[in-house]
């Protein structure tokens, strides 16, 4: 669920790093709280998942508070919810698609903010919740040998797949940390890339998730934080999260009782955190879905429904941007 605003100039004054590429670091609260490990860079298809240095591959497990952060979680009730399972209509699927896939016409209804097409979209690209869903209808494409995101919402093919339409669309090359323009949306509300922050079934079967995911809530406040880029709210509400915002699971919250499936994802939200990234049910966080779901345990995940929203803090991270 999400909504595309219309943005004025920037008021805000932007930090320096704040589109240079170079991920925002806090100044650490004492000499060693950003001595963390090195990254262990996501690759998919034999790409690089963005940089090293990327936000998504950052451990923010040392990283100083938020200032709001108790108020923020105060503010979002409720308790984890994995947002995919067994069934391939949950979840977010993914389609990786070769250098030389041919690329289709597409136009988007939010063409300001969008990149324009052609896409390399093949004809029986899964869509999010199925060919018949009335949801978000993400249509995600990685392209191998050139290693691009090709990013879709409410996405719908055109002549059996010969053209395509959507809400809006975003291009991610991943080998740079360039953020889109401030002020525009992607495929996500918040105007972040959605493959790299999903649950993957190769990971968690091997064992660790080396990013940071992606989490959704009712009410978020009119503002975003790098790496966002845009917000979906008219709320000025200091206490509802930005798009962007970052959270992460307490080290001192005991996941000892917490087997499998279920405990790869707890140990990286404690690492890495998540993103506030579109609007949506509280506390819902997404993994792969379609053709591959087969691989998640439901009995499994379901442990994570257990976990309340006082298990997790909010991180600094940068500041909060608006108009």
């Amino acid at each position: 669920m999400r909504r595309i605003l219309a943005f004025a100039p920037m008021l805000a004054i932007l930090t320096s790093c704040g589109q240079s590429g170079v991920p925002f670091a806090p100044a650490a609260p004492d000499s060693g709280a950003m001595h963390v490990k090195p990254a262990k860079v996501p690759v998919i298809a034999g790409c690089q998942i963005f940089p090293a240095n990327n936000w998504w591959n950052t451990d923010i497990s040392k990283y100083p508070l938020d200032p709001l952060s108790a108020k923020y979680i105060a503010a979002l009730p409720g308790n984890l919810h994995p947002d995919f399972g067994h069934n391939p209509d949950y979840g977010i699927p993914f389609n990786i698609v070769p250098s030389t896939q041919k690329k289709v016409p597409v136009t988007f209804h939010y063409s300001s903010q969008s990149n324009p097409g052609p896409y390399p979209i093949p004809p029986n690209a899964q869509i999010e919740g199925g060919p018949h869903s009335n949801g978000d209808r993400h249509v995600l494409v990685l392209q191998k040998g050139v290693c691009k995101l090709y990013e879709m919402w409410d996405a719908y093919p055109i002549d059996g797949g010969k053209s395509w339409q959507a809400g809006s669309g975003a291009i991610f090359p991943l080998d740079t940390n360039k953020l889109r323009p401030d002020g525009w949306t992607s495929a996500d509300a918040a105007g972040l890339p959605i493959t790299p922050a999903l649950i993957k079934c190769e990971e968690v079967a091997a064992g660790e998730i080396d990013h940071a995911l992606r989490v959704t809530f009712s009410k978020t406040q009119a503002g975003y934080i790098h790496p966002a880029t845009h917000y979906a709210s008219n709320s000025r509400a200091p206490q509802l999260p930005p798009m962007g915002l970052r959270i992460r699971m307490k080290g001192s919250y005991d996941i000892s009782h917490i087997t499998g499936q279920a405990y790869v994802v707890a140990v990286a939200m404690k690492a890495y955190g998540m993103f506030v990234a579109d609007n949506g049910s509280n506390w819902y966080f997404q993994g792969q879905g379609g053709r591959e779901a087969s691989c998640w345990n439901d009995n499994d995940l379901d442990q994570l429904k257990n976990v309340p929203n006082t298990a997790f803090e909010v991180v600094k991270t940068g500041p909060i941007l608006r108009k």
